[in-house]
């Protein structure tokens, strides 16, 4: 009998711990499947389709969520300086208690929001302005996305392109005038007062070399020489120094915005002075079409005439220095440790067959491309104007296109003449051919 009851007594204690392990069996392979230290368990909502059939299927599927989870953790690391949210920052700490269970899930969705927020970051900024765009928007959409036509300039505005010319020229105010006597040729709108940019250059020269003052002598740029107005960039940056010649050089040859208005602040009296400089050398050429407000063209309020820009030219070329420096093929200068290659804005002074004895070329939107210079022609100097082009290389197209005709042209006494009606901007546009 007791053989029997100690039988009956293994038996139940073998039958509970067979319970006791059949309970803890579950629990440890779930252990085993939890993951370890920062790594994100993946959710069961992503697991593949193919995986969710079987067990075996979800624990192979369960190595790779964890590698995908690591790589997303040191992308959020990474992007931590570019996101502009975390999780982790947003979300409070878990207690110093919290089970390792409540972490990982913490760490998982701190990882899958870091890299939500990283890629926002990294697809929801604009790389040319630093401004922040619709993060739904696609690059295909942006593309799609209609563009601001371009600004017209003031000669489009009024009419002046619509005006016939037989050249057909590409620029609204076209003048050319023979140096020696003041012959013109080509007119074409020459009364028109537009907006001249850059040419306001050659002026800004005329008053510097008029008031004498050292070339040797170093100026410095500084801050109040960057442009405020239309944010062109610049090599000179704050700090560099140079001689007064160098920044003369640079603002006729390479239109170097900042090296004008310097050479305007360090005029006696400041840039007000120099400014009703410019404006009284203007009244003296009688230029009465002609008006400054700065001395680099930047401004819209610097305006002038095709023909109060010839005479200006013709002014300009009895400098010896404004004949060498506007019309130099580069400079090199050394603003600071590292030299700067500087080169001229004008494609035709390195074009073969041309002559030219001076020159500058200028742009804002308002003006459109502009061209001066004067070129031998035939054995004649010439002054040409060519204002508001529709494109950069429109202005020289219309200066070869000119040079052509003078040339095939015999008797020089035939000339061309296209303009509107300058006190009435609507009225019909008149166009003639011969003799002025």
């Amino acid at each position: 009998m007791s053989q029997v009851f100690l039988l009956q007594h293994f038996s139940v204690f073998f039958a509970g711990a067979g319970v006791v392990l059949a309970l803890i069996s579950p629990l440890a392979a779930a252990q085993s499947q939890a993951p370890r230290g920062n790594e994100a368990a993946k959710p069961p909502a992503t697991a593949p389709k193919s995986a969710q059939g079987s067990p075996a299927a979800g624990q192979r599927a369960a190595k790779p969520a964890a590698s995908s989870a690591q790589k997303g953790k040191r992308k959020a690391k990474q992007n931590k300086s570019s996101a502009p949210a975390r999780a982790s920052e947003e979300s409070p700490k878990p207690a110093q208690g919290a089970k390792s269970g409540a972490r990982a899930a913490a760490v998982g969705a701190g990882v899958a929001a870091g890299a939500a927020a990283a890629a926002a970051s990294s697809n929801g900024a604009d790389a040319a302005g630093g401004r922040a765009v619709t993060p739904s928007a696609s690059p295909k959409q942006a593309s799609l996305a209609p563009q601001a036509p371009p600004r017209p300039s003031v000669g489009e505005s009024i009419g002046l392109k619509s005006v016939a010319d037989p050249l057909s020229l590409h620029s609204s105010v076209a003048l050319v005038v023979d140096a020696r006597n003041g012959d013109v040729l080509v007119r074409k709108n020459p009364n028109a007062v537009l907006p001249i940019a850059s040419i306001t250059k050659l002026m800004t020269a005329i008053v510097v070399l008029d008031a004498g003052l050292p070339l040797n002598e170093r100026l410095q740029i500084t801050r109040d020489d960057i442009d405020r107005m239309r944010h062109t960039s610049s090599r000179l940056h704050p700090g560099a120094w140079l001689t007064r010649a160098e920044m003369l050089q640079l603002a006729l040859m390479s239109s170097e915005n900042r090296a004008a208005n310097a050479l305007g602040r360090h005029y006696p009296g400041g840039m007000p002075a120099f400014v009703a400089a410019m404006n009284a050398k203007s009244r003296a050429l009688g230029l009465h079409d002609t008006r400054f407000v700065e001395p680099t063209g930047l401004s819209s309020a610097n305006v002038s005439s095709g023909r109060d820009l010839a005479q200006l030219v013709r002014t300009a070329s009895s400098y010896p220095l404004i004949r060498q420096y506007s019309t130099a093929r580069s400079l090199t200068v050394q603003p600071a440790r590292e030299a700067l290659g500087f080169y001229n804005t004008n494609r035709l002074i390195s074009t073969a067959g041309w002559s030219i004895g001076l020159q500058k070329t200028g742009f804002i939107s308002e003006a459109g491309n502009c061209l001066v210079m004067v070129a031998n022609v035939e054995g004649r100097p010439l002054v040409f104007v060519l204002l508001d082009a529709a494109g950069k290389l429109a202005r020289f197209g219309d200066a070869q296109r000119i040079r052509a005709w003078v040339e095939k042209s015999s008797p020089p006494s035939q000339r061309i003449h296209a303009e509107s009606e300058p006190a009435d901007r609507t009225a019909p546009l008149r166009v003639s051919m011969g003799a002025h």
